[in-house]
């Protein structure tokens, strides 16, 4: 290993092939997955019925069985582990968008993307009666009729981030109204569940709905490594990345695509959970010192995030409350902060 530009890289050189890392955003990187794993462990540990680490440890490795596996294993592991990956999910779909536009104000629960997933989740609960699967179906469609209807109205020859806030918003409030028009239309048994999903909440998580969203975000991680080259050449300009050799429409399309399916398989199985995509690439971006936007500290940054607010919802409250509404008060705060801070910067 060897160092350059100032200590600021590590170059490894893996047989034929050469690595560049940057020595902050590694550590800055190594730090979050330590939190997040730290954070993990610690709520197997919380609860109703406190666990010291050794009997939650020794859960995990198979050896303990009775009541402390089952609240282990099947009760609080899947929550945890679906806090880190939603989190992460929700922190790459905002970074996505972000660096197409440029604009640390573009997340999917800003322009859109959340609120249509929300709609089309709860037409499936109302009109279809619900289900993992009809949810998650539906979901996805609202979120790629958002996403279309984004697409079509923002785009003038190129896609401003100015003007895809402005539409987003809008198309935000269309979909809020059209959801809040089934809801009061619909059974009241019915509107419960249905308000009771749109909270955003992780009390429901278990191994099957965990492993469904996982096998989505898995296929969309894949998808996003192929199109991160495309992604860091995009954020030069159209022109910039036509001359790399970039097929710039297609390119969009496919990361606007995977930002899409990011979104809707969280949002199918925890509801919306607001701020995290908002909050996690930027603030990432100043831990890690970088000028544009890393996916991987954002995904790491929103895992440690997501994993934090629920910790707080369960157990630092008075009582505990859904998720998105923790991260909304969270994410309320910050929105605050970065109108102030992009407005004094740009005067």
């Amino acid at each position: 290993m060897s160092t350059a530009a100032g200590a600021r890289y590590s170059i490894l050189h893996l047989g034929p092939a050469t690595l560049r890392i940057r020595v902050r955003t590694a550590a800055v990187g190594a730090v979050l997955a330590g939190a997040t794993v730290a954070m993990v462990f610690v709520a197997l540990m919380l609860g109703e019925l406190r666990l010291g680490a050794g009997e939650v440890a020794s859960a995990l490795l198979g050896n303990q069985s009775g009541l402390t596996h089952t609240v282990v294993v099947e009760w609080r592991l899947p929550r945890a582990l679906a806090g880190a990956l939603f989190g992460a999910a929700l922190g790459l779909a905002g970074a996505i968008f972000q660096s197409l536009t440029r604009n640390p104000l573009a997340s999917p629960d800003i322009i859109g993307l959340s609120s249509g997933a929300y709609a089309g989740g709860i037409a499936a609960i109302i009109l279809f009666g619900g289900g993992y699967l009809v949810t998650a179906g539906g979901a996805l469609v609202g979120a790629a009729v958002a996403a279309i209807a984004l697409v079509l109205l923002a785009y003038r020859g190129g896609v401003s981030g100015f003007r895809l806030i402005i539409v987003g918003v809008a198309i935000s409030a269309m979909m809020i109204a059209i959801s809040s028009y089934l809801i009061l239309r619909a059974r009241v048994e019915v509107a419960m569940t249905a308000a009771v999903w749109g909270a955003g909440s992780l009390s429901d998580i278990g191994w099957g709905q965990l492993a469904l969203a996982a096998v989505v975000i898995v296929l969309a991680l894949l998808a996003l490594l192929g199109l991160s080259r495309s992604l860091r050449a995009l954020e030069l300009g159209d022109d910039a990345a036509n001359a790399l050799g970039t097929r710039v429409q297609a390119a969009r399309l496919g990361l606007i695509a995977t930002a899409v399916v990011l979104t809707a398989a969280t949002t199918t199985a925890a509801g919306p959970i607001s701020f995290i995509a908002l909050s996690a690439p930027q603030v990432a971006r100043r831990l890690a010192g970088t000028p544009e936007v890393a996916l991987m500290p954002a995904a790491l940054l929103g895992a440690a995030l997501l994993s934090a607010c629920d910790m707080v919802a369960q157990h630092v409250l008075p009582r505990p409350l859904p998720v998105g509404i923790v991260t909304m008060m969270v994410g309320g705060v910050y929105l605050i902060w970065i109108l102030l801070h992009e407005t004094r910067r740009t005067r």
